[in-house]
């Protein structure tokens, strides 16, 4: 029971001005996003490649209050898709999410909302919606729309490949003539490729929308004494939020405790904590002012706290791509912040071990090898280091006066 977005007409596609200004209070569109929703009204899949901060779920929210019907919208993390929901019904919006954190009740009643046509946006984990049985009950549904966030997840050669995501690539099969939109931050031009077959094979409106984060400082310092060395950092920045990521677990306790004991409020955040602490944690982060969040990897996907001052790596990423991501998390309020590499040998040595030791294919591994490569290369380059960064990821950039080269 699935409508073609093309035959929208072309009022409703005008429609998509009057949703923005009276349902979330925009006179404008931010660049990029008037495009993005042109594509999905006339009935075309999209892969939005969007900087952090852009305005990324606009670009179907707004489509999917003018198309009408239900909007499917996919998302890995239950707390942003909380976020998100709780937000749009704050603009008078039906949106409604099914997930793992929510007792049987409150599922049901979600779904019984959806299956009466009430709901006009559900937010679903992958591995929730890619069962015979969601899916069955949707076809049934009127769906005129899929969003895909967090998108690069699907790539095999990403680093932040997440299996559940694979199983995506059916959608286009059992909802033929339902535009689809997938949405990312950060992806290369292999990222993207991959993408774009597995989701869409081949059959795709892909819009980059330029990768610069202007008011991010970026610098690498050699490592020697790390503790101390971001110590001085963060005391450069009194009273701000920051994160710092670490490698390992042990690290990130050992690193929040030596914080501390130096009167920085200080918090760790890792997968082998238990969920009530990374939750308390988190909250912490994000109500309170000047907090330190310091974390391995597994925090930061969804987390969009405006006044993040820097992003310190203690450690070297896994590559330029998951550096780019990571440090977009700093200065979504537009004010001036920093991106802070420690960067040390031994880092190189450990990568490496890492990638070697992987139960991976071997084109994997050479795959892996080379983005270690490039990154290498954007540490120890005297050339401006926004023009490496976003030179690999495709856009083109004079030097821009505000990196340490």
């Amino acid at each position: 029971m699935h409508r073609s977005a093309a035959s929208v007409p072309a009022d409703a596609r005008d429609a998509k001005h009057r949703v923005l200004k009276d349902v979330f209070g925009y006179d404008d569109f931010r660049p990029g996003q008037a495009a993005v929703m042109e594509a999905l009204l006339n009935g075309r899949h999209v892969l939005a490649v969007m900087p952090t901060g852009a305005g990324k779920s606009l670009c179907y929210q707004v489509p999917a209050l003018v198309l009408g019907g239900l909007t499917i919208v996919v998302s890995p993390l239950v707390a942003l898709m909380q976020d998100q929901v709780a937000a749009l019904r704050l603009a008078g919006v039906a949106a409604d999410t099914i997930n793992s954190s929510l007792d049987r009740e409150a599922n049901v009643a979600a779904w019984r909302r959806v299956a009466s046509g009430q709901t006009r946006l559900l937010y679903l984990a992958p591995e929730r919606l890619m069962t015979e049985r969601m899916l069955d009950a949707l076809a049934r549904l009127d769906v005129r729309l899929i969003a895909i966030d967090e998108a690069h997840c699907i790539s095999q050669w990403g680093p932040a490949f997440r299996r559940e995501y694979e199983d995506l690539s059916r959608l286009g099969g059992i909802f033929p003539d339902v535009p689809v939109i997938a949405l990312t931050a950060t992806a290369d031009e292999g990222t993207r490729a991959d993408i774009e077959a597995r989701l869409f094979s081949g059959r795709v409106e892909t819009l980059v929308l330029g990768f610069d984060r202007p008011n991010i400082k970026l610098a690498i310092e050699a490592k020697q004494d790390s503790k101390r060395q971001l110590l001085r950092f963060i005391e450069r920045h009194p009273g701000r939020s920051g994160i710092v990521y670490c490698l390992s677990r042990k690290k990130t306790e050992e690193v929040a405790a030596f914080l501390e004991k130096n009167g920085v409020t200080a918090l760790a955040y890792h997968a082998g904590m238990s969920k009530d602490a990374r939750e308390a944690n988190q909250n912490a982060f994000m109500t309170l002012s000047g907090v330190v969040m310091v974390a391995t990897i597994a925090f930061g996907m969804g987390i969009d706290k405006p006044d993040v001052a820097y992003v310190v790596h203690t450690d070297l990423p896994s590559s330029l791509e998951a550096y780019y991501q990571e440090i977009g998390r700093a200065g979504r309020d537009g004010r001036p912040a920093e991106a802070h590499m420690l960067f040390g040998l031994g880092d190189i040595r450990t990568r490496r071990m890492f990638i070697d030791d992987e139960d991976a294919a071997p084109e994997h591994k050479r795959r892996s090898h080379g983005r270690l490569d490039t990154l290498i290369g954007y540490c120890e380059t005297a050339q401006c280091r926004r023009q490496v960064l976003l030179g690999y990821l495709g856009e083109l950039a004079e030097p821009c006066g505000n990196c340490d080269n």
